[in-house]
């Protein structure tokens, strides 16, 4: 087995005594490469944003935006990375770098390595599209939505970069004033040559070891060797621990490569999703397949953990405050856990035992999440948080309602988060529905049931009363909503006629 290493920037480098809990972030500063900045570590602000290349669909790579400050630096090994000083020299500024100069997009400069490479991700993406010349307002600016660019640069890609002196409109002016990359530009040609494949790794320095099993197969006979070893899939969890409390593992065994679990497949029953496969990468190949998901997913922390974190990693933890088991719930997910006794499927609604506590053994991994089908016709996902994206929950509410066409209430599923400590159904509320009449009074009949659900707590994101407060109004807004869709669709009906 070869020595670990990483290309940088074209130029190959070692990772010999590297420590083994050590981030991507700190190993670039310490090999000299500082134009990665730390400003929070722990993946909300941006300043240490870095590209790598990643298997694009059909073949060839794509140039994906990570947070260095929670990688493991080990999990990048044989990998091919790009940091701000690869994207541009100071005779020769790539564009994205020429934009935010131009534009005055950076003051005291400490974000802007971060965004530049968050922009050049967005750059360099292959289906990235402009609006045609001819499509203009009267007053001759090109038209866009209020988060797409004429040059059809998607302002979510800097959903995790923070800026606090310049403001964001320079920097949305540089990224709106993009062109396409010339074809000669050595990165756009790097992207037509196949991602680095994942390569086994076993590095032991002082003690702690870091391993990325070749198959799925090798890493279930290691946990149940080593029972104590931590898994990591995109380490957006366990990279916060390392950074901010100082935690360290003996054994760290990475995942998130293994191609056991990155699949995502569609039948007739079922939709199966593997529990390494990126959040950013699930949101695209469902393409809006199961409409909870796609609202949820945008939701989810910022692109920059998305392209990072996992179902797997989500679940795993175990946390209360997760964003995407409100959302299984509501669908009625499973999970399978794996180990070298074979395979068994959980019911969601009885995976969590407690607070960080599930029903996983320590020598199972999460291979897979699996949502049944047909879906319900009626669905939403509520994020209450002080902060549209790039925020943790204050309180997660998701609705997954089947209505008849006599309008009554034939099946309801309701996940909760942030509200007690696991993930839960509320089961009494789906009672209060099911059954009944979808009108005014069914619904404040089933709020006054959901407000009571869980056990909320006051901390510092919201008190307990709030989150009450918050439940028993979710459900008046998704009857709002449904309401006002049926009211547009009747009118639609009648303008048509």
């Amino acid at each position: 087995m070869e020595h670990p290493s990483v290309t940088v920037n074209g130029q190959r480098r070692a990772l010999h005594g590297v420590p083994a809990h050590a981030t991507a972030l700190e190993w670039l500063r310490e090999t000299g490469l500082s134009g990665s900045k730390e400003g929070c570590a722990e993946g909300e602000c941006g300043a240490c944003a870095m590209l790598v290349a990643t298997p694009a669909e059909g073949g060839g790579s794509a140039w994906t935006p990570v947070n260095a400050c929670l990688v493991p630096v080990y999990a990048l090994d044989g990998q091919d990375v790009v940091t701000a000083e690869g994207l541009g020299s100071v005779d020769e500024l790539h564009p994205v770098q020429q934009k935010l100069a131009e534009a005055g997009g950076s003051q005291c400069g400490y974000c802007t390595p971060g965004f530049a490479c968050s922009m050049a991700g967005e750059y360099y993406r292959q289906d990235r599209e402009g609006r045609a010349p001819a499509d203009e307002h009267e007053d001759g600016c090109p038209a866009h939505d209020a988060e797409h660019g004429p040059n059809g640069f998607d302002l979510h890609a800097l959903s995790g970069n923070l800026c606090r002196c310049t403001g964001y409109r320079p920097i949305r002016d540089a990224a709106y004033s993009l062109g396409s990359p010339e074809q000669d530009d050595p990165l756009q040609q790097r992207l037509a040559q196949p991602a680095p494949a994942p390569v086994a790794t076993d590095a032991v320095v002082d003690g702690a070891r870091f391993v990325r099993p070749a198959t799925l197969d090798e890493a279930l006979r290691l946990l149940h060797d080593e029972p104590e070893a931590l898994l990591v899939a995109g380490s957006t969890d366990w990279g916060v621990e390392v950074n901010i409390r100082g935690r360290r593992a003996p054994l760290v065994v990475a995942i998130e490569q293994l191609a056991e679990l990155r699949t995502l497949t569609i039948g007739d029953g079922l939709v199966e999703i593997g529990a390494a496969l990126p959040l950013s990468e699930v949101e695209k190949r469902l393409d809006g397949r199961v409409p909870l998901l796609a609202q949820l997913l945008p939701q989810f922390a910022s692109r920059l953990i998305r392209n990072r974190g996992t179902f797997g990693g989500n679940l795993g933890t175990g946390s209360p405050i997760g964003d995407t088991p409100p959302a299984l719930l509501a669908l009625g997910a499973s999970v399978v856990l794996a180990s070298v006794d074979g395979e068994r499927e959980v019911e969601l609604a009885e995976y969590f035992t407690g607070y960080r506590q599930t029903v996983k053994r320590a020598d199972e991994l999460i291979k897979a999440v699996r949502v049944p089908l047909p879906l319900a016709k009626v669905t939403a996902f509520h994020k209450i948080a002080k902060r549209r994206f790039d925020d943790i929950s204050s309180v997660a509410v998701a609705f997954a309602l089947d209505i008849d066409d006599a309008g009554i209430v034939a099946a309801a599923r309701i996940g909760l988060g942030g509200v007690a400590a696991t993930p839960l159904r509320a089961y009494d509320a789906e009672q209060a529905l099911v059954g009944k009449p979808w009108n005014i009074a069914t619904v404040k009949a089933a709020s006054a049931v959901l407000r009571e659900a869980g056990t909320p707590m006051s901390d510092h994101r919201a008190s307990a009363d709030y989150r009450s407060l918050m439940l028993g109004s979710a459900l008046l807004k998704l009857y709002s909503q449904t309401t006002a869709s049926a009211h547009a669709d009747r009118l639609q009906k009648e303008v048509s006629a």
